[in-house]
């Protein structure tokens, strides 16, 4: 891929989040001489043009077309760039053709997909042949799942460096969040039903941790499911709506990587609501809540916050790593900015840079399994999130 035309091209530019991916390459690398040389696509010229000069890019940012329903289109801007990151989801609708386009191409790809079953599915078909082109297909590369993903793996490399062993239990327990679900969150969630009330396959892939390790099935799991009472944390925790695809990355990158985490490894994601009575009652309304997360009115792909609510939205992840003898480790993972927005479109974009230094071996994976701590530093350095251990 060296003499590729560009270094990252972003698909989907002209809607509400492929743009704020543009203005973080507009903010973070516009003016740096060794910066990406970076273009934006999607289906209207127009209104490429239109969005470029509305977030400040230079006139000379180059503009590609390109459309889902299009194939060829596809593997033409495919074959010009190094690495495509695609907000055109739902992806289970949208998806499947650029997956092969990259596949094909050696391309690498990075989304921001949230669909476990569709997520199987384009492993079930390309991963061989990803890994025979070198392209590197890169799911869930948002709030859903880098927080948690990385948030593991960074877990994991303390426990070893402290306790000599990596922890065989670790929570994920969300500690504060501010933001609003996306639009293509909502519609993914939609589609995902449609799709599993069609083909009742779908559903074993939803319900079971392992959905995203073929070959593999691991010990039983945490459903994460129940209320419950946490005595070293002294606070009730509730499900947590991400905690379906998080797992399952988590999971992924575990076996992806060799089972560093051990074949023994249980791991499950719940939010901490808060002591007493009133953190019991919290955390049932939560799951009376999660029967209908989106409300009468679901947001609309395309919709979002204002640049205020994305700024003033932020996230707070704690990690606790558990071992049979007592011992435990807590680590943090916090970011600004809305996650489902402001944070997202960051992470996304620099999950694009880091896979221009990487040198992973081709395949479909996470951002755990292919850029692991590199990543970690760019988010650190470009995107405004921290990692650390808590004492």
């Amino acid at each position: 891929m060296a003499n590729r035309e560009f270094d990252i091209i972003v698909y989907g530019a002209t809607g509400y989040t492929g743009r704020l991916v543009a203005e973080h390459f507009v903010r973070e690398y516009g003016n740096a001489a060794n910066g990406p040389k970076w273009a934006m696509a999607g289906r209207s010229m127009d209104k490429l043009e239109a969005v470029r000069d509305e977030i400040g890019a230079p006139k000379s940012t180059p503009l590609v077309i390109a459309d889902a329903d299009d194939p060829a289109s596809l593997e033409a801007m495919c074959s010009r760039t190094k690495v495509v990151l695609t907000t055109v989801g739902p992806y289970q609708l949208y998806g499947d053709k650029l997956v092969a386009a990259c596949v094909k191409t050696g391309t690498d790809y990075a989304d921001l997909c949230g669909e476990p079953a569709w997520m199987r599915e384009q492993i079930d078909l390309h991963h061989g042949a990803a890994k025979a082109s070198g392209a590197r297909i890169t799911f869930s590369s948002g709030f859903d799942s880098i927080p948690f993903d990385l948030g593991v793996l960074m877990l994991q490399k303390e426990a070893v460096a402290r306790h000599g062993s990596p922890a065989p239990r670790v929570k994920g327990r969300v500690r504060a969040m501010q933001g609003t679900f996306s639009g293509g969150t909502a519609a993914s969630l939609t589609a995902t039903m449609k799709a599993a009330a069609k083909n009742p396959g779908i559903i074993k892939v939803l319900n079971d941790p392992f959905g995203l390790t073929p070959g593999f099935e691991g010990p039983d799991q945490p459903s994460g499911l129940i209320p419950r009472y946490e005595d070293e944390l002294g606070k009730w925790s509730a499900p947590f709506i991400m905690a379906t695809i998080n797992t399952k990355n988590v999971h992924r990158t575990n076996f992806l990587r060799g089972h560093p985490y051990g074949k023994d490894f249980r791991y499950d994601e719940m939010m901490l609501t808060s002591p007493g009575e009133a953190g019991k009652a919290a955390a049932n309304a939560v799951v009376e809540m999660l029967k209908n997360p989106f409300g009468a009115k679901p947001p609309k792909p395309g919709e979002g916050p204002s640049k205020e609510e994305r700024e003033n939205g932020f996230y707070d992840v704690l990690f606790v790593g558990e071992w049979p003898d007592g011992k435990r480790l807590h680590y943090g993972v916090k970011g600004k900015y809305d996650p489902g927005y402001g944070s997202t479109s960051r992470m996304l974009a620099e999950t694009g840079m880091a896979l221009l230094d990487s040198d992973a071996e081709g395949g479909v994976g996470t951002p755990g399994s292919f850029l692991g701590e590199a990543l970690v530093e760019r988010l650190r350095d470009h995107a405004e999130l921290t990692f650390a251990v808590e004492e």
